[in-house]
């Protein structure tokens, strides 16, 4: 009987043991804690960081763009200047049909360039005067329909839809 006694008093101690293992002393929570609270602030400085590098690539980024935006559009200009700087040097030979054969050409290549940019040309002779894309800076008497364009004495230009430079007008009174 003594052996049964025995039995169930070891088993007793035992559950305790198990109790004490199960449930973490505070020493033990306040570590874990302070842990997960280290990684966190670790995984939060990180983001900050991340966050600070994709703040400044874009920043970069959009300087360069700024920078570099008419990159395409003067490269293309460069074959109307070489076709200019041509025509000058050909010097004393030429001839006035030459000369104006060469400046013709390079006209068309300009407008090639404008094209090819979205850089559309504003004529507006005979058309109805839109203050939107002309500016008026004379009335000129004449048999035309009043408020229509008479005289176009520089031409505008759009570029994408958008006014870069009114045409400037002279309309029928």
């Amino acid at each position: 009987m003594q052996q049964e006694q025995n039995t169930p008093e070891s088993a007793e101690p035992a559950v305790a043991d198990e109790n004490k293992e199960v449930t973490p002393s505070l020493e033990e929570m306040l570590r874990l804690a302070e842990l997960k609270a280290e990684e966190h602030h670790d995984a939060w400085l990180r983001a900050k960081a991340e966050t600070e590098n994709v703040r400044r690539r874009g920043l970069e980024e959009a300087e360069k763009a700024r920078k570099f935006a008419v990159e395409k559009f003067a490269g293309e200009l460069l074959a109307v200047k070489d076709s200019l700087e041509a025509a000058l040097a050909t010097g004393d030979n030429a001839t006035l049909d030459s000369l104006k054969s060469g400046v013709e050409l390079t006209l068309r290549q300009l407008a090639s360039v404008f094209e090819k940019q979205n850089l559309i040309e504003i004529n507006p002779l005979g058309q109805k005067f839109d203050p939107n894309v002309h500016q008026a800076i004379g009335v000129v008497e004449g048999e035309g329909e009043s408020n229509t364009v008479a005289n176009v004495l520089q031409k505008g230009y759009l570029l994408n839809d958008r006014v870069l430079r009114p045409a400037l007008v002279q309309v029928f009174k």
